[in-house]
């Protein structure tokens, strides 16, 4: 497949380009850093700096979308917010644009969402056919506007798939990097009570579930990028300190994570308890279905 990838330098971009190279398909990426694309993602990867290179008569089979920065790389003060806003938002609304515009229409979009879609929820089992809270906090309402910009492009007549990615668990950067340093100090603990859920995914497994959308020509829709066994925080900090052999008796208060982080400190003291119910209904096979095995094969 000949495919255009935007955010393909980040922490889930990176394996996923390697991984398609490797298996033959020919990438053009866009990225804010195109003279490190071949460094970082292969000779063979073309990098453009902006979607306005790309013309009418480019064809692309398919299209993947991770734009957007860090949602928790930075406190949310108004401008961050309109950042993260616009990373996602005006990046996708130039994809539907070009596709609208193709002489020859890519069959497929896979457009990046979150499991920040449904809120906190509670102990509720989340699938992929459960609606949004009706909280509408900021994490939300950027997934809410993402997907709304992306489910466009099925105006074209092309199949779009959203693909709500849960906390991705991997080397070299993702949410557990900024974890590790206090608990290998053995200063870890739970976040407030311990009681929030975290839905998480190794991220060899959320590479495969992308290409599994890619290589069907039927699936279309919303899917929770997820493993199949989501853990309260307490569970997730005791595996972890469990694994590094270290012990975890340092809760961090609420109060404090929110005079820290502020409106930002929503995304840890919540939670969402999701399952990938239609990747577990194709028989989509986990490598990493358990959290233990998944923090070994990291740590």
């Amino acid at each position: 497949m000949n495919i255009l990838i935007t955010g393909g330098t980040g922490f889930i971009g990176r394996p996923l380009c390697e991984s398609l190279t490797k298996q033959g398909h020919k990438l053009t990426m866009l990225s804010r850093r195109p003279h490190l694309v071949p460094k970082l993602c292969g000779e063979t990867v073309i990098p453009i700096a902006s979607l306005d290179e790309l013309t009418p008569d480019m064809h692309f089979d398919a299209i993947i979308n991770l734009a957007g920065e860090g949602i928790a790389d930075k406190r949310w003060s108004y401008q961050r917010k309109l950042q993260l806003l616009d990373s996602r938002i005006k990046v996708t609304e130039q994809l539907v644009e070009f596709i609208s515009t193709s002489q020859l229409k890519p069959a497929l979009l896979i457009s990046g969402s979150a499991i920040g879609f449904y809120g906190d929820q509670g102990d509720k089992e989340l699938n992929e056919t459960s609606p949004a809270s009706a909280l509408n906090d900021f994490a939300q309402t950027l997934c809410l506007e993402w997907e709304r910009t992306a489910l466009k492009a099925s105006d074209s007549g092309m199949r779009v798939c959203l693909l709500r990615t849960g906390l991705v668990i991997g080397q070299d950067g993702g949410f557990l990097q900024r974890m590790l340093m206090p608990f290998k100090f053995g200063l870890g603990g739970r976040i407030s009570n311990g009681q929030q859920w975290m839905s998480w995914v190794h991220r060899n497994d959320l590479i495969r579930m992308i290409e599994v959308l890619l290589d069907s020509n039927k699936l279309t829709g919303v899917f929770n990028g997820t493993a199949p066994n989501p853990v309260r925080n307490n569970e997730f900090t005791q595996t972890l300190a469990k694994v590094l052999k270290k012990p975890a008796y340092f809760p961090i208060p609420a109060l404090l994570l929110k005079v820290v982080m502020g409106e930002m400190s929503s995304l840890v003291l919540g939670g969402q308890r999701v399952i990938p119910q239609r990747f577990l209904d194709q028989g989509f096979q986990f490598e990493f279905e358990h959290l233990e095995a998944a923090l070994r094969e990291v740590i």
